[in-house]
């Protein structure tokens, strides 16, 4: 899922991305309590996010939220970073009946750290991908609507960064274990 909205975005809007997963990261970051415990690559991974001018959030559901690692991730962000940046969200679950929590659990996050929530979310299921890829058509085509709706955001943006930088569009993923 986080590839393919990053693929759509790049389609539109030049920039560059960095993917940030937290599976990888985990095991350098959960006993932490502050940031100053925190090892290089999680600071960078963190300030990547902070930096970002546009951040794509995709995270696996589970017991009906985000997973504990997402929001002890999250818990290490700065308060006053992510005001106003726009965040396309998604999240993957093993069924239908968990497609509200990127409203009621992924948007009041992000509503605390004051970011710009885009309007349209998308949720998958496994059933909605073949060999890692998305092959669900109704599914292919709101993540395009959502990558379409997010431009007028993607594109100021991208406006607004300085000729010396490209769109800086990090997608914090956490993929859950199979």
């Amino acid at each position: 899922m986080t590839e393919h909205l990053l693929e759509l975005s790049a389609d539109q809007v030049q920039g560059e991305q960095h993917l940030i997963e937290l599976g990888r990261l985990a095991s350098q970051f959960t006993g932490a309590v502050s940031r100053s415990q925190l090892p290089d690559a999680v600071e960078r991974a963190l300030t990547a996010v902070e930096r970002a001018d546009v951040l794509v959030v995709v995270t696996p559901v589970y017991r009906g939220s985000y997973t504990g690692l997402f929001k002890h991730f999250f818990d290490f962000i700065h308060q006053d970073a992510l005001i106003d940046k726009p965040v396309l969200l998604a999240a993957t679950g093993g069924s239908e009946r968990h497609a509200l929590m990127i409203d009621h659990q992924l948007r009041p996050l992000f509503s605390f750290f004051q970011a710009r929530t885009l309007p349209l979310g998308v949720y998958a299921t496994d059933k909605d991908f073949e060999n890692g890829r998305l092959q669900d058509r109704a599914l292919i085509q709101r993540a395009a609507l959502a990558v379409q709706r997010a431009l007028p955001f993607l594109e100021s943006a991208s406006r607004s960064a300085s000729d010396d930088r490209s769109l800086n569009v990090p997608a914090c993923a956490h993929a859950a274990a199979a």
